[in-house]
């Protein structure tokens, strides 16, 4: 429904209560008394339904700004933000926003999102993952706190994650064709937060 709409319904209600409550009839008929509060309640619930719509209309046009923004992955938007933060700096810009730091979960969706890194942020760039192993070393994380599936960690030169506690939070190399490092948190680097399509 669109806002007029909604204006046209809340005016309605609001002349018909109004109405009720200055003019109320000499000698009331308690069977009509009952039917007007029911039907009131029943606007009153319709108008709700009608906020609960239209908030739900805004959340999904602001998720399209996004989209239009970014790029659609695999059932995802991804938006990049170039400014350099630490981990949680920037997986707390991620949430205000609805989203949540990117974390791959299939070779393909990493491959796109690699891609999409170079050409927003930079060639040599790395962002932070939505993944950690802050809790417990070596067991690794996603934003949700469920175990990582999908992993890309580099393990031909460097053998990661490899920085046992100083290094809790995953980071996804552009230099390194998409694999991923374990790095200190406490590093600023840039980022991309992925919202989900329903």
């Amino acid at each position: 429904m669109e806002p007029k709409g909604v204006c046209l319904v809340l005016f309605i209600f609001l002349l018909v209560n109004n109405t009720v409550q200055q003019n109320p009839p000499k000698k009331r008929n308690s069977k009509k008394e009952s039917a007007n509060s029911a039907a009131i309640e029943e606007l009153k619930k319709q108008i709700q339904d009608i906020v609960q719509e239209v908030n739900l209309l805004k959340e999904m046009q602001a998720l399209q700004t996004v989209c239009l923004r970014g790029i659609k992955i695999l059932g995802k938007c991804f938006l990049a933000d170039p400014v350099k933060k630490n981990f949680h700096t920037a997986s707390e810009d991620c949430n205000a926003k609805g989203g949540s730091l990117s974390t791959p979960a299939t070779g393909d969706e990493n491959d796109q999102l690699y891609s999409y890194v170079r050409m927003s942020i930079g060639p040599e760039e790395p962002i932070w993952l939505g993944i950690n192993d802050i809790v417990t070393e070596g067991q690794w994380l996603d934003q949700s706190g469920s175990n990582v599936r999908f992993k890309n960690w580099e393990t031909e030169i460097t053998l990661q994650p490899d920085g046992g506690r100083g290094q809790n939070c995953a980071m996804l190399s552009t230099t390194a064709n998409g694999k991923w490092f374990d790095e200190s948190c406490r590093v600023e680097k840039a980022s991309v937060c992925e919202f989900s399509i329903v």
